[in-house]
């Protein structure tokens, strides 16, 4: 399994009037979170643009634990277990400052080729970035 943690801290303007994070913002958080996992392995979003592939979401579950507050600091555990295919699946943890678990994420995205739009399998050079650390 390979694992990215990054931190986060919740803005004015992602709350609701609970004061509470927004829930259409776990995505932009969860996005935030798997771009930098995949800079983290060596390789970016635009890199991977560049050399002709694009990676959209095709499904993003979701389950809220506990609510998240404006000015809390959120840690995302973002966790590729395996190996992917035409299909790549992350899997989130979101963390509060105590170290609680308040929320929880998957997101499949389908690697395309960025001329035809037609699904491909996932690149070579993001497959060996992986090798060292699934099985």
């Amino acid at each position: 399994m390979y694992s990215h943690d990054i931190d986060i801290r919740v803005r004015y303007g992602e709350v609701d009037m609970m004061g509470y994070l927004y829930y259409g913002y776990y995505s932009f958080y969860y996005e935030q979170a798997r771009v930098e996992t995949m800079r983290s392995l060596g390789i970016s979003y635009k890199k991977m643009e560049e050399l002709g592939f694009l990676l959209p979401v095709a499904d993003l579950k979701i389950h809220f634990i506990k609510p998240v507050y404006y000015d809390d600091i959120v840690q995302i555990k973002t966790m590729i277990k395996k190996m992917p295919g035409v299909r790549h699946h992350f899997y989130y943890e979101m963390y509060n400052e105590k170290g609680e678990l308040v929320n929880e994420a998957e997101t499949m995205l389908v690697y395309l080729n960025k001329e035809s739009r037609r699904p491909v399998l996932c690149p070579e050079f993001v497959q060996d970035l992986l090798k060292p650390y699934l099985k």
